[in-house]
């Protein structure tokens, strides 16, 4: 005998809510959002960010309508207070004389220290074709090098490749840096190459 399914219920297919991509990147926004409120409450010490501060204005006119004596203080605080610098007293005691000889021994020293150039040598190398391999590896990673020629006793002619000359340290933290950043090490070399007269 057939079956009549006309009246009979079919069951309902459960309903999707939406995306649940954009359900989680809406839980969290929402999170996001409140540990950041949390954490302005904790580091503004409690005071919410989101109420109208008092105006300047408001807060001296109340303080004035509510106790106009307390604005004035004791005219005997102020003669007893001691003074809140002490400079006054420390600085004229730190004075020296200094005579024209150590101003000329100290321009002297100046110069001699601005005179020093520094390289940062990445190799040596004792051909040649080795020195320009590595010159030009450093021009690929934007450092302009240089390779010297010397000729070392008892160990023949050696090709040193540097980056430089530098005269000031932050040049020469930043080009170090740069260089082992891209797998390079680096020595510091001081070459003084005037020697002022004295």
């Amino acid at each position: 005998m057939s079956r009549d399914y006309k009246h009979s219920t079919s069951r309902e297919k459960p309903s999707s809510k939406g995306n649940p991509f954009l359900s989680g990147l809406l839980v969290g926004l929402l999170l996001g959002v409140g540990i950041s409120v949390g954490m302005a409450l904790v580091i503004t010490g409690g005071e919410s960010p989101f109420v109208n501060k008092v105006t300047p204005a408001a807060v001296i006119e109340a303080d004035k309508n509510a106790r106009p004596d307390a604005a004035e203080p004791p005219a005997d605080s102020t003669a007893e207070e001691k003074p809140r610098f002490d400079f006054y007293t420390i600085l004229p005691g730190s004075e020296k004389q200094v005579t024209e000889q150590e101003i000329k021994q100290k321009e002297a020293q100046s110069e001699a220290i601005q005179s020093e150039t520094y390289f940062l040598q990445v190799g040596a190398f004792q051909t040649e074709k080795e020195a320009d391999n590595m010159k030009a590896k450093l021009a690929l990673q934007g450092m302009e090098a240089i390779v010297q020629t010397a000729e070392i006793p008892d160990k023949g002619i050696w090709h040193r490749v540097r980056v430089g000359p530098f005269t000031d340290l932050n040049q020469i933290n930043a080009a170090r840096s740069e260089l082992v950043q891209n797998g390079f090490t680096a020595d510091l070399i001081k070459v003084n190459s005037n020697v002022p007269n004295q």
